[in-house]
């Protein structure tokens, strides 16, 4: 775990991260709105406080790993890596641009993305694989592999939840974010996942459950290993949409092509949520 950050840093760090993926999602293909800006509180908590990395070496050996595995939050993770220094904020306006490397999904052309992600239920096999091989080679190093609540429908996630029960990867962490919603509506209404967190003990997990917009209590529980020989899920209950209330909880965020008039409102509210909380020119 990295050293202590204080908690009106994180919020600034939310706050900017917010207003470059709407500004991603004004642009001429749009993006994955909603889902971005649930989980904007669980990738700061990780980059931030918890993560062991190093921008100015993102290929270091003993770095902790991050896959992405809803990859069409991509929009989230590269406003996150922007703001963590991985590279200039200023790259994210080539974002869908012809020849970027700016896609809809991440790629490891990005400085800082570990994986190509995208396809629902690859990233906790590749989760698993991280885990083993740093076990195999003697390293600390701690693999997070954040999904998707309606990505949990795939059966390759349960496949690799007994594999990393049974192979007693405590050094794998998963993080659910649960929103509730997928592209067709609510998670229940489609699949029914609940109850969620007993699924996942009888894999043999280790659970917790946190609000996934509350920095103290994601830093806190994501810090900490988890107990010998098991690993570790955080089903963190999010909004979709999060921080923009004309789309919070509305299957419609899932993909938006904002209009300059919709940004400007997007951005009215989030620099006003910003002064209100007191972090305007942090």
């Amino acid at each position: 775990m990295r050293e202590p950050v204080e908690a009106t840093e994180l919020d600034a760090h939310c706050a900017r991260v917010r207003e470059r993926i709407v500004e991603m999602c004004a642009g001429a293909e749009g993006g994955h709105l909603g889902g971005s800006m649930s989980l904007v509180e669980i990738l700061v908590s990780l980059y931030f406080a918890v993560l062991r990395i190093d921008p100015a070496d993102p290929a270091a050996p003993d770095r902790d790993r991050l896959v992405l595995s809803k990859g069409h939050a991509g929009i989230g993770l590269y406003a996150v890596l922007a703001e963590r220094g991985f590279f200039p904020a200023e790259d994210l306006a080539g974002y869908a641009e012809p020849g970027s490397a700016f896609s809809a999904h991440p790629t490891p052309a990005i400085p800082g993305v570990e994986v190509p992600s995208g396809s629902l239920g690859h990233g906790l096999p590749l989760g698993v694989g991280f885990a083993l091989a740093a076990r195999l080679s003697g390293s600390a190093r701690r693999c997070f592999v954040v999904l998707g609540d309606g990505e949990l429908q795939e059966g390759s996630v349960w496949e690799a939840a007994m594999a990393a029960a049974s192979l007693r990867l405590d050094g794998l962490t998963a993080v659910v974010d649960r929103n509730g919603l997928q592209i067709t509506g609510g998670t229940e209404d489609v699949i029914e996942l609940e109850p969620l967190a007993d699924r996942w003990r009888t894999f043999g997990w280790t659970v917790h459950e946190v609000d996934g917009h509350d920095l103290g209590a994601l830093v806190d529980v994501l810090g900490k290993p988890g107990p010998p020989g098991r690993p570790a899920v955080v089903l963190a209950r999010t909004v979709k949409g999060r921080g923009l209330p004309f789309v919070e909880g509305q299957v419609r965020s899932h993909y938006a092509r904002l209009g300059d008039r919709q940004r400007r409102r997007a951005q009215a509210v989030l620099r006003a949520t910003r002064r209100t909380s007191g972090q305007e020119g942090r």
